[in-house]
């Protein structure tokens, strides 16, 4: 296992004054000779994306993350259903919203081309998500490389095992700790949020009738509904219109997440509910004050994330295409 290296750099890779120190320590001695340039082509592939979708790097993201949460991170959320199982990407948390697939696939490809069978989807699935939270101005991490992909996946354990953002703080602390993460991981991984966007099915129950009551959620900024209201208004074809998830820098890594979360404004009730238990809302009181101490505790909890349930050795396989099994 290759050792952890931070940066509170929060400039764009394609600076190169910003980022080239890192550029040499990157750990892949495993694959020198077969795979000299995967970091390299991994970048360009994300960057390539976001130039035509800025809305790409929260959805890697959330693609790294949606994956590790099932069985592990064995990129068994890029699997295609089989007659064999039925796989995640139509699974209730993923259905119509997980994006980002045919990104990994053209990443992938290009892989394929300059090293045949010797980088799994799931190793390329974790650069991508750490490339594209640099692009938009996150920390840096150092990702430990070879992770070997599954063979099935489960929409039935997607369904169960990923948070939701109507579930009660405990119950995703309960999923995070069954996880072998801990509750300040809740609230690091959490900030994530800080990019992208929800549909307004996930949070429209705030703004008008909380709880039946007739009323919006109380925890909720009356300064919020206005804008909210306007994006999703109170009725059904409205709900896969999009709202940012951190107004007003929804496509820039910052600490924003956190200052609205003090103000009350936070868009998910799942993340405003971090304000509400005095296990996490003073770690969020301190990130929203401290974005440095913010990006060096996310590369910490990501590096955590992204070695659960890893497969490695002869176990699994190096997938060809990521949406198949050999």
């Amino acid at each position: 296992m290759g050792h952890i290296i931070f940066s509170s750099c929060t400039i764009p890779f394609f600076f190169i004054l910003c980022l080239f120190p890192f550029v040499s320590s990157f750990p892949y001695s495993q694959f020198d000779g077969s795979c000299p340039y995967l970091p390299m082509i991994v970048r360009n592939g994300v960057w390539d994306a976001f130039r035509k979708d800025n809305r790409i790097a929260a959805s890697l993201l959330r693609l790294h993350f949606h994956d590790c949460f099932i069985i592990g991170c064995d990129a068994s959320i890029l699997l295609d259903d089989t007659n064999d199982f039925k796989g995640e990407k139509n699974a209730v948390p993923n259905r119509n919203s997980a994006r980002g697939y045919e990104v990994i696939d053209s990443i992938k490809a290009d892989v394929e081309k300059a090293c045949p069978l010797s980088i799994s989807c799931a190793d390329i699935l974790a650069l991508a998500a750490r490339e594209a939270v640099v692009l938009s101005g996150g920390p840096y991490w150092q990702v430990q490389l070879g992770r070997r992909d599954g063979l099935t996946a489960s929409e039935s354990a997607a369904n169960a095992q990923l948070p939701s953002p109507f579930e009660p703080l405990d119950n995703i602390v309960a999923k995070f700790l069954a996880k072998g993460l801990d509750i300040k991981d809740v609230v690091v991984l959490s900030g994530a949020h800080t990019l992208g966007f929800a549909q307004c099915i996930a949070f429209k129950n705030r703004l008008f009738n909380y709880k039946g009551s007739g009323q919006p959620d109380p925890a909720l900024d009356s300064s919020a509904l206005p804008d909210l209201k306007t994006i999703c208004p109170n009725q059904d074809s409205s709900n896969s219109n999009l709202a940012p998830l951190d107004s007003p820098s929804a496509y820039r890594f910052d600490n924003v997440y956190y200052t609205n979360l003090v103000r009350r404004t936070g868009l998910l009730e799942s993340d405003q509910a971090l304000m509400g238990d005095p296990r996490t809302a003073a770690l969020v009181k301190v990130y929203s004050m401290n974005p440095y101490l913010f990006y060096n505790d996310f590369a910490t909890s990501m590096v955590k994330m992204s070695n659960i349930g890893i497969l490695t050795g002869k176990d699994g396989q190096i997938r060809k295409s990521c949406r198949f099994v050999n």
